[in-house]
């Protein structure tokens, strides 16, 4: 891939991931929109696999799929959510139809006070329907900065050679 495939693919991704999906995901979460879970079949494949709190599993249907995203929604609902604010992110492109994107979450309620943190990786697809989250890993987190959640291996093996 040339330097303008790879900027115009990143451009895609991060438009469709950040521009789309995100304010869809939030408005959802937050009731503040007419649709339902339904909706996560335009972004989230099936099947889909997962990894976080220590485990992994795959969704590998729509049903589980929407199960998932209910696990993700009832806390956040639970709790008073309205936003998410992103502290952290950045795009990965493989190639012209794979691509990760790195993310930090911050679930906030209205007055800013924040639900849960976390840092993500999802791992997306394009297809012939588009772009789709293949994989989603996360880890809870405090930290503001990715870098500082999943380090670079030099910097671990720095670290491990004192």
């Amino acid at each position: 891939m040339s330097n303008d495939q790879i900027a115009a693919t990143r451009a895609e991704v991060t438009e469709w991931f950040f521009e789309d999906y995100l304010p869809r995901w939030v408005a959802v979460a937050a009731g503040t929109s007419d649709e339902g879970p339904e909706f996560i079949h335009d972004y989230w494949g099936t099947p889909l696999h997962v990894t976080g709190l220590e485990q992994s599993f795959w969704c590998l249907d729509d049903a589980s799929v929407r199960g998932f995203l209910d696990l993700n929604y009832a806390p956040l609902r639970e709790s008073g959510y309205s936003h998410t604010v992103v502290p952290d992110r950045r795009v990965l492109v493989y190639n012209s139809v794979g691509a990760a994107i790195e993310v930090i979450w911050s679930r906030r309620r209205a007055d800013e006070t924040e639900i849960q943190r976390w840092a993500v990786q999802f791992s997306v697809a394009k297809s012939e329907r588009g772009w789709r989250v293949v994989g989603i890993h996360s880890a809870a987190t405090d930290k503001n900065r990715l870098a500082e959640v999943w380090p670079a291996e030099s910097a671990l093996e720095e670290a491990s050679h004192g």
